[in-house]
């Protein structure tokens, strides 16, 4: 696992903390942001679950997002990430949805995005979107970057 073990760990303690759940669903990432959360120690207190979804199957059973729920808009992009954070927040149950999408690479998507673009939105008492344009090819070092930002910009939709 990469080391983002402070992201991790900031996010984690804040939810302690405040004694508040998450809930994770994640796509070009592939699972490295909810393992993230789930390596550090305590993590029962306040991570629920986690998907990836990487395929329209997996959206359509894993997330329950249709394509009539796609209606005005497509995957990949900062209003997915949204509907990703808000679905997974409602079916889990949880204070916290962050929800994350892109292309990892070494080539872009089929919606025309280069690799390296990513979409995170966090989703609870405070919503926070962003986009991530790495310019990288580098489809391992895009996960890691794209898994830092969505624990960055969990830890500041957290505050303190």
């Amino acid at each position: 696992m990469y080391n983002l073990g402070g992201l991790a760990d900031e996010a984690g303690a804040r939810l302690k903390m405040r004694g508040e759940t998450i809930s994770i669903a994640e796509s070009a990432a592939g699972g490295l942001i909810a393992s993230s959360l789930l390596a550090v120690p305590g993590a029962s207190a306040y991570f629920v679950g986690g998907v990836v979804v990487y395929t329209r199957a997996a959206r359509r059973g894993l997330v329950g997002i249709t394509d009539a729920d796609l209606a005005g808009f497509r995957p990949s992009t900062e209003a997915y990430a949204m509907l990703l954070a808000r679905r997974i927040r409602q079916r889990q149950g949880t204070v916290w949805g962050l929800g994350e999408t892109g292309a990892t690479g070494p080539t872009g998507n089929r919606y025309g995005d280069a690799a390296g673009h990513c979409c995170i939105a966090v989703s609870g008492p405070r919503e926070v979107v962003v986009t991530l344009e790495t310019g990288n090819a580098d489809r391992a070092e895009n996960m890691r970057a794209f898994t830092a930002k969505a624990l960055q910009t969990l830890v500041e939709a957290l505050g303190t």
